[in-house]
């Protein structure tokens, strides 16, 4: 299914299953609806209306010249959310995706939210500032940028290691390895390259205070992509009586190595 953006006319896919409570799924960047596989059945078989969003860039969305700011894409999921006229929502952010719904948050309010968790969540603030020491040197973003310029699926291919933490003995097949791989190889380069630095200079941490409703972050205390200790565990201290779950050994990609515990947190926190 499609819907058209009020800001810019930009087509954006979604996938929308199921009747009952809704619970929508924003994915990480460079990923699309695809990567919630072991999510969506889990939640449609327990009475959940599932749906989920292709962010613009991504997926079938259209790729407009631009718009891949957390800002515009926060508003685009305010949008989809209008679009299906949703009440009543958790809302479930991956990486990126996660720092996009702390930014919807802020700028369009708690009205049709019910709650929200946070699953490797990049977030609070990435960048290293004087009132962000706990932060990252913008040279390894610099870095970063100029391996995918330089040949983007080999810096994918190393990634996949480090991203579902097998180099500490987690198991995944290469079969879905791969699946991951080509989901993240189908967003264009120039997408990827602005999502990164997009959400790398995105400072959330006012957002994060400002929540109301009740928050669940999840996080791996072996993700490389966004270390818990500079996220995970400073996003739970921000926001007011969040639950927080970190979860050993686990990489970005818990949502797949680690998916039953992941589902059996989610039904709990959002039955609860």
């Amino acid at each position: 299914m499609f819907f058209t953006t009020p800001t810019d006319g930009t087509t954006l896919a979604y996938e929308d299953y199921g009747i009952g409570e809704p619970i929508v799924f924003v994915a990480g960047a460079m990923l699309n609806t695809d990567m919630w596989e072991q999510q969506i059945p889990f939640f449609l078989e327990r009475g959940y209306r599932c749906i989920a969003l292709d962010r613009r860039g991504h997926g079938r969305s259209d790729r407009p010249r631009g718009g891949y700011d957390i800002d515009t894409t926060a508003d685009d999921l305010a949008a989809l959310l209008e679009h299906l006229d949703l009440t009543g929502v958790t809302l479930v952010g991956h990486s990126a995706g996660g720092a996009e719904v702390a930014r919807y948050l802020a700028r369009h309010g708690e009205a049709r939210i019910r709650k929200v968790v946070l699953v490797s969540a990049i977030l609070p603030f990435l960048q290293l500032t004087d009132d962000n020491p706990a932060g990252v040197p913008e040279q390894l973003l610099d870095l970063m940028c100029d391996r995918i310029r330089a040949d983007r699926p080999k810096w994918l291919h190393r990634q996949s290691q480090l991203y579902f933490a097998t180099h500490l003995g987690t198991e995944i097949s290469p079969e879905q390895e791969d699946v991951t791989y080509r989901q993240c190889l189908a967003t264009p380069t120039w997408v990827t390259l602005c999502m990164q630095r997009a959400v790398f200079h995105c400072d959330n941490r006012d957002a994060l205070r400002g929540i109301t409703v009740p928050v669940l972050v999840v996080h791996g205390d072996a993700d490389f992509s966004a270390p818990v200790e500079v996220t995970g565990r400073r996003t739970a201290e921000l926001v007011p009586h969040a639950v927080f779950h970190e979860y050993p050994a686990a990489g970005h990609g818990l949502y797949v190595t680690h998916a039953d515990r992941l589902n059996a947190d989610l039904l709990d926190f959002v039955k609860a």
